[in-house]
């Protein structure tokens, strides 16, 4: 079976420390590598988007650093501000994960941890 290019979409939400910050992007990010069956080699990029009001961590880094089941060493991670909007949740992590997938599956995202408000149409209990 060929594979083809997908994105695909987490959020989680955190408190301003750097434990909950890295606990919560790891929890995140495994939960969508695993519901995904995505290996290291399958993986083009991994962007962040992180509110204002989490300043003690990038999420980046506490994926690098906050988990060893997983391999992320090549892959290119990436972080930026999430635009600040009236009325927008507080303290969300956003993740947009780009990757090869097998064509013909539908990628699962992973809305965790407060995040489900952001896409009660994909959250899912996992």
């Amino acid at each position: 079976m060929s594979k083809r290019l997908f994105a695909i979409r987490g959020a989680t939400g955190a408190e301003n420390t750097a434990e909950s910050i890295r606990k919560n992007v790891c929890e995140m990010c495994l939960k969508l590598f695993s519901e995904n069956k995505l290996e290291p080699i399958d993986f083009v990029s991994i962007q962040f988007t992180i509110t204002d009001d989490l300043d003690k961590l990038n999420p980046a880094a506490a994926l690098r650093k906050g988990q060893s089941e997983f391999d992320v060493s090549a892959i290119p991670l990436f972080c930026s501000q999430e635009p600040k909007i009236e009325g927008s949740p507080e303290k969300m992590i956003r993740l947009l994960v780009t990757a090869y997938l097998e064509e013909g599956v539908t990628p699962v995202p992973v809305y965790i941890n407060g995040a489900e408000k952001l896409r009660p149409d994909f959250a899912k209990k996992i």
